[in-house]
């Protein structure tokens, strides 16, 4: 059994199959999808499909940081909202993204802390998204730590250094078909760091890994992350699965 620790398989990129990849992910051995919110656009489809697979999908609340314009502190209201209406499984995804512009990077790191203190709060883990931002990201998460922080840096696809300054933190790894990618050395760096630090994560419909890799991603996709992961540490993909299935549930309470 395997966790899809993030799929945005509730978007529209799903509108026509959205059922039928949902069968494929389950038939495939993926018995549990943590659905991480993006803003407040998002969060209807979001929690509809959590209600239709009440078991299956677990969502998450949270404003992403390509989100975050002028209007941010609107957005954190309705988050603030949501929180004292429904359950959630953590608060994500949130973070810093200074690729394709950084207009916003104060009102990003700002929406960051605040969302981290509800976590805190709440005593919720976070999903950190991190683009062209490590040292901004890492700095805020670090100065948080209180010992009640936990989570996961989405997307690892950094140096060995960097691996384990997040693993000293107390947080994952959650790793994608960035793995399986030829021009990556992100397997060697997962080598070298414990596979308990790990969790498996499609974030469909983007970063197919290899076979799949130029079509849509979704998340039955994740066994073929899976056998990567195996296939560098060496191990049976059972062990994969039982080890990065039981970060999961520790994580998210599921």
């Amino acid at each position: 059994m395997f966790i899809d620790t993030h799929s945005h398989i509730y978007s529209e990129d799903f509108i026509h199959d959205r059922d039928e990849a949902l069968k494929r992910a389950s038939e495939s051995g993926i018995k549990k999808i943590v659905l991480p919110n993006i803003d407040s656009g998002s969060i209807k489809h979001m929690l509809d499909l959590a209600d239709a697979y009440p078991h299956l999908c677990y969502p998450l609340i949270g404003l992403h940081p390509t989100s975050v314009e002028e209007d941010y502190k609107e957005e954190l209201d309705a988050i603030d909202y949501w929180l004292q209406r429904r359950k959630f499984y953590g608060i994500g995804e949130i973070g810093i993204d200074l690729y394709w512009e950084s207009k916003y990077e104060k009102e990003q790191k700002d929406a960051f802390r605040y969302q981290i203190r509800l976590a805190k709060q709440l005593n919720l883990p976070v999903v950190v998204h991190v683009r062209n931002s490590f040292d901004a990201t890492y700095e805020i998460v670090q100065e948080e730590q209180d010992g009640n922080l936990k989570g996961i840096f989405h997307c690892f696809t950094g140096t060995e250094e960097e691996a384990k300054k997040i693993t000293d933190l107390g947080f994952l790894l959650g790793i994608g078909g960035v793995v399986t990618f030829k021009n990556s050395d992100l397997d060697q760096v997962i080598s070298n760091i414990e596979p308990h630090h790990l969790v498996l994560e499609t974030d469909a419909p983007y970063l197919s890994p290899v076979p799949k890799r130029g079509k849509r991603n979704e998340s039955s996709y994740l066994i073929h992350i899976a056998q990567k992961v195996a296939e560098v540490y060496r191990l049976p993909l059972t062990r994969i699965a039982e080890i990065t299935t039981s970060n999961a549930r520790n994580l998210f309470g599921i």
